[in-house]
């Protein structure tokens, strides 16, 4: 019984997962409303000119956004792809894509000491030489989950080629240190993680005193939470890299859309120059074909 609108966001239009999804809302959105108040709830993210959902919002008269020719989709974060519901979400997209700007200035200096992406995309390199062949993006914000999902499909797919690259996992902690904590401190010694943080959150939560207290943790009353998350934070950096885990942080002064923005732009830089590190191209990715091809041979699509 709510009011919804759809964004459809597809190139081509006929990529498996976001054609059928499409189909099925139609379908409920069909039952629900008139011709002319779809025409209103329904968005399109596509091709300019070309391709299947192209052809639906030209005929249908459905809102349309254009995904630009030349930007890959793991790197169309800051493009309509991202910013159309990012926006409708209530996020500042004009703060986002400063902050992106930004790290063009900052992130474009043919400086090591400066260069933080840079940094970043040598330091992996190098332990990645050394058979540190799987990094951990791990943050104590789970905030910033959705962030690590874009993260991993950045630099898995634009590195993974020729045999060569990375593996991209993501931890949110505390809760994956109780499910993953025993493998990062004990198992297999081909890992490095990489921490996200955030200097300032935006929430303040005080630790109340307990009369009794027999849990023994009186001694942070009146502390922020944060504060214990930050210990937790600091405790977990030393002691997975006494256990053998090389670790680096990458922090944030609030997790607002201008720092974000800023973050999507250093990963974007980075992972350009690690696939050249490693002598691939970091723009295609001829792997993502071969299942589509087995998958629409087993559902008779040609």
């Amino acid at each position: 019984n709510k009011d919804f609108t759809v964004v459809v966001i597809s190139k081509s239009g006929t990529t498996t997962e976001p054609a059928l999804a499409f189909r099925i809302i139609k379908q409920v959105l069909r039952e629900k409303y008139s011709d002319e108040e779809i025409k209103k709830r329904i968005i399109c993210v596509t091709d300019e000119k070309k391709g299947a959902l192209r052809q639906v919002a030209d005929k249908e008269g459905y809102r349309s956004f254009v995904i630009p020719d030349d930007v890959g989709g793991r790197f169309s974060v800051l493009t309509p792809v991202g910013l159309v519901p990012l926006a409708i979400a209530g996020v500042d997209i004009k703060a986002m894509v400063d902050g992106a700007r930004q790290g063009v200035i900052e992130y474009s200096k043919l400086n090591m000491e400066t260069n933080i992406a840079y940094q970043y995309a040598a330091i992996r390199y190098l332990l990645y030489k050394q058979d540190k062949t799987t990094e951990v993006l791990s943050s104590f914000y789970d905030n910033l989950q959705y962030v690590q999902e874009w993260w991993k499909q950045l630099f898995g797919e634009s590195e993974a080629k020729q045999g060569k690259g990375i593996f991209p996992a993501s931890l949110v902690m505390s809760t994956d240190l109780h499910s993953m904590g025993q493998l990062m401190q004990d198992g297999m010694r081909n890992v490095f993680e990489t921490f996200l943080d955030i200097d300032r959150p935006y929430d303040a939560l005080e630790i109340p005193e307990d009369a009794e207290n027999l849990d023994n943790f009186n001694i942070v009353a009146g502390k922020d939470l944060d504060y214990v998350n930050t210990q937790a934070y600091r405790a977990t950096a030393s002691a997975h890299f006494e256990g053998g885990v090389p670790n680096m942080s990458i922090s944030l002064c609030q997790a607002d859309a201008f720092h974000l923005g800023q973050l999507y732009y250093l990963f974007e830089r980075a992972v350009a120059v690690s696939g050249y590190l490693l002598g691939v191209n970091p723009f295609n990715q001829p792997g993502v074909e071969a299942y589509k091809k087995k998958m629409f041979a087993l559902l008779g699509r040609t």
